[in-house]
């Protein structure tokens, strides 16, 4: 893919649930209530961001003692909002994709189309018990994502549609309206291979977590060779916690008191949790299977983008992340609103620029 013609597009973690993105007992600056998060998506709106999405999580766990749900927390984003696209989480199992896909057709609707989903195939298996439903081993649930991707475009692009597939059965389902032109979006994440291989064949976005731009690179390189043997195309986001300073010695700093702060119980919990994900697939390989102490503070392995420094330092860090495959740079900060509105005005414009040199650079 010619990285050179298109610009990198960005996004932030919606703090839709308490605590922050780090588990941590620094201070954070960052509120999970509907006003904070209005005037935090205007900001982002007005500062270059491109998408915001939504988390989604059930019960109390790891410093997030409160939670919004996804889908309608997204759409009042979008409802305070006049170009952002707000990602909702979907997860199956408790999802059906026929409530889902006409949950985002009106949204769609409502919203001229800046609705996408972000499908999540494995999270807590903790969450799945409280709730009643039945956890899946890790390949099978890569499965059944698949399987609801096929369900809910399906629902939106045909008038009759027929499905049988292991987990979900439609016939003859006719929906309408179908979502506004064109089709939502479909975001999905992992790392692991069951995890790349559905995104070479039904995805729009394929999100990774944070990672060297060397080891980033491995997994477009994959990921895109086997989607164009399926005759597909996917684009790739990557996980950053970004932390911005006048001086390289004032991020790490921040950096070092955010790990020293550290709650280490709760980060050992979500360990525990997340050893269902990546460490559960197959290969032993995918999100936080190689994860340390240090990067399990941060909920997707965001310290490893390495964006902690000047902005100059960030902008270049992140032309280096472009240049290994990423579309799209997904970040987390400490205290959101203020850094994400200097992101936008300082570090951003530096990443515009160092796009615009690139593309002279190599034109013929």
């Amino acid at each position: 893919m010619n990285q050179t013609c298109n610009k990198l597009k960005f996004a932030y973690w919606v703090p839709n649930v308490s605590g922050g993105l780090v588990i941590s007992n620094i201070e954070q600056r960052t509120s999970w209530d509907i006003n904070y998060n209005l005037k935090l998506a205007q900001i982002a709106e007005a500062n270059g961001f491109d998408y915001a999405l939504s988390q989604i999580r059930f019960t109390s766990s790891y410093g997030a003692d409160n939670q919004h749900e996804s889908v309608s927390f997204s759409h009042a984003l979008l409802a305070g909002t006049t170009k952002l696209k707000v990602i909702a989480a979907l997860l199956p199992g408790p999802w059906n994709p026929a409530i889902a896909a006409k949950q985002i057709a009106t949204i769609s609707h409502l919203t001229n189309g800046r609705v996408a989903v972000n499908i999540v195939s494995g999270w807590f298996r903790d969450e799945f018990a409280a709730i009643g439903e039945l956890w899946l081993d890790h390949d099978e649930r890569y499965r059944r994502s698949e399987e609801f991707i096929l369900a809910i475009r399906g629902i939106w692009t045909e008038d009759s549609f027929t499905f049988k597939g292991n987990f979900y059965r439609f016939n003859e389902y006719s929906m309408k309206p179908k979502p506004v032109d064109p089709q939502p979006e479909i975001f999905q994440g992992g790392s692991s291979r069951a995890a790349r291989d559905m995104a070479a064949r039904v995805s729009d976005w394929y999100f990774t977590n944070g990672n060297t731009p060397a080891e980033i690179r491995k997994q477009v390189n994959d990921i895109r060779a086997k989607a164009v043997t399926n005759g597909h195309s996917v684009k790739i986001g990557v996980n950053a916690f970004a932390i911005a300073r006048q001086t390289e010695e004032e991020a790490k700093a921040v950096l070092d008191e955010i790990v020293a702060k550290a709650n280490p119980e709760a980060v050992q919990g979500f360990a525990d949790q997340v050893k269902n994900a990546g460490k559960a697939s197959p290969e032993g390989k995918g999100n936080w299977a190689k994860s340390s102490f240090e990067d399990l503070v941060q909920y997707n392995d965001g310290f490893r983008s390495n964006l902690i420094g000047t902005p100059v330092q960030i902008a270049e860090r992140i032309i280096a992340l472009k240049d290994a495959g990423a579309d799209l740079i997904l970040l987390g900060f400490l205290h959101f609103q203020e850094e994400v509105e200097f992101f936008g005005k300082h570090i951003i414009p530096l990443v515009r620029e160092l796009e615009a040199k690139r593309d002279v650079e190599r034109s013929p």
